[in-house]
């Protein structure tokens, strides 16, 4: 959601005009057009769009007081090149995906407006079909920008010997900072469902499949309307799976992987809930999915049988009969966490290590009180989905504020020397594609003293 709010902003001050045609009469004659800033492979980069640029930095609240109009041209000038050699690549973007994300944005503008025709006459557009068509451009040109992005730096690897060069190949007085941290662990308890409403779940999910397979309604349309996954409710309940990047629970992914293209699975149950999935396209090691999932309702009672059940772990743990990491390991419902004795892992790293200010907020409002290897009494937790758990928590590991260690910051280190591995290749790439590249700055713009040599001799 944060992603999309932010787009909405950026739309709030930069339409792109999409003009190519008339800009490129006369590119091989390299005589400038009214309006034109630079071209870039088959993008025309305007005048106004990076005045808009500017307007949109400050309407953000960012400081513009060291930004400069070439700087703001160079950025642009990279993304459009990225965008460029990702179509000469054949990178595809999903056409679909983008197509529903621009009626998300749209169902956006109208309910911050109004209506349609508001939202047309606030951004000086004639129809709604331009208006879609400039939000179509706008999403496809950041798409094939981040894929190849992405392409660039995906065979990247590094070795521990080059993580090693590289983090004492930094004085010690420049060494990065690393604020303090924390190692949590936790033992999770679930409420148990009930046999009665885990079988009405089975059935609504067989009517829908049945609805799907006998009647031909729209398996998008009912994963919108009865589907309780936020996060792909609003495309009809799609997701893209990568055979070789698992990103679903693997009882999501055994189900998913055994259907053929065009076929709607049984329901299945996953920690999540339980589900039903149409396979919609198979394209090598990637498969287009959709799903539908419907979670169980709780019973106050097996609610409140939940916390009473972590409150006598807790005892236990407390009283000595075993130990926080066993109970963890024998007794906790979370199985990511279970088999490391309850240790939580960091998303954002894949570290044990929690840093204070980047920690989310809910989870350090809970943490951020308890002394090292105390126990916290039992925290109710519930979900965008409405799924609630009962959990204790504990502080493993306390790490002071400290300069860059090797070996206590290794995982830190490593990513680090990786990202600047990475910005080595893309701009080794950068050099290589802009001299293969047709690019025409006017005559205004290049006198700028770019980062890159956009302009040729």
């Amino acid at each position: 959601m944060k992603t999309i709010t932010s787009f909405f902003i950026f739309f709030l001050y930069i339409n792109f005009i999409y003009s190519q045609e008339s800009a490129y009469s006369n590119l091989s004659s390299k005589i400038k057009i009214d309006g034109v800033s630079a071209v870039v492979g088959d993008y025309v980069i305007l005048e106004s769009d990076v005045d808009k640029t500017l307007i949109d930095l400050q309407s953000q609240g960012v400081s513009t007081q060291n930004i400069t109009r070439c700087s703001l041209l160079g950025k642009l000038m990279e993304d459009k090149l990225y965008a460029h050699h990702a179509e000469q690549d054949s990178l595809q973007v999903d056409n679909n995906q983008i197509y529903s994300y621009v009626d998300r944005t749209i169902e956006y503008f109208v309910d911050q407006l109004g209506s349609i025709d508001k939202v047309l006459q606030f951004y000086k557009k004639n129809d709604e079909q331009t208006f879609r068509s400039e939000l179509f451009e706008i999403n496809k040109v950041r798409q094939l920008s981040e894929l190849m992005q992405n392409k660039i730096v995906e065979e990247i690897e590094i070795t521990p010997e080059e993580v090693r060069q590289f983090f004492y190949s930094i004085p010690k007085y420049e060494r990065p900072v690393f604020g303090a941290e924390l190692e949590l662990a936790q033992i999770v308890i679930k409420p148990k469902v009930s046999e009665n409403e885990k079988q009405k779940v089975i059935k609504r999910l067989e009517t829908i499949k049945n609805d799907v397979v006998v009647n031909g309604s729209s398996f998008a349309t009912k994963a919108i309307l009865y589907s309780q996954d936020p996060g792909s409710r609003a495309t009809g309940g799609l997701y893209t799976l990568n055979r070789n990047r698992p990103q679903m629970v693997k009882e999501f992914r055994d189900a998913v992987y055994r259907l053929r293209e065009g076929e709607v699975s049984d329901p299945f149950e996953t920690d999540n809930g339980w589900h039903i999935a149409k396979v919609e396209k198979i394209r090598g090691q990637e498969v287009d999915v959709r799903h539908i999932l419907l979670i169980p309702e709780l019973t106050n009672e097996a609610i409140v049988e939940a916390k009473r059940t972590l409150d006598l772990i807790r005892k236990r743990i407390l009283d000595g009969e075993i130990s926080f990491e066993e109970a963890a390991k024998s007794l906790s419902d979370e199985k990511e966490t279970a088999a490391n004795g309850g240790v939580l892992i960091n998303p954002a790293t894949g570290d044990t290590k929690f840093e204070l200010t980047k920690m989310d907020p809910v989870l350090y409002s809970q943490a951020q009180r308890l002394k090292d290897n105390e126990i916290s009494m039992p925290l109710k937790d519930e979900d965008s989905r409405g799924v609630v758990k009962y959990k204790i928590i504990k502080v493993s590991n306390r790490y002071d504020e400290h300069i860059a260690d090797y070996s206590k910051d290794y995982i830190k280190i490593k990513e680090l020397a990786l990202k600047e591995k990475q910005l080595k290749r893309i701009q080794s790439w950068m050099v290589e594609k802009i001299e293969d590249t047709y690019i025409n700055i006017n005559r205004d713009n290049q006198s700028c003293n770019f980062t890159n040599k956009w302009v040729k001799n």
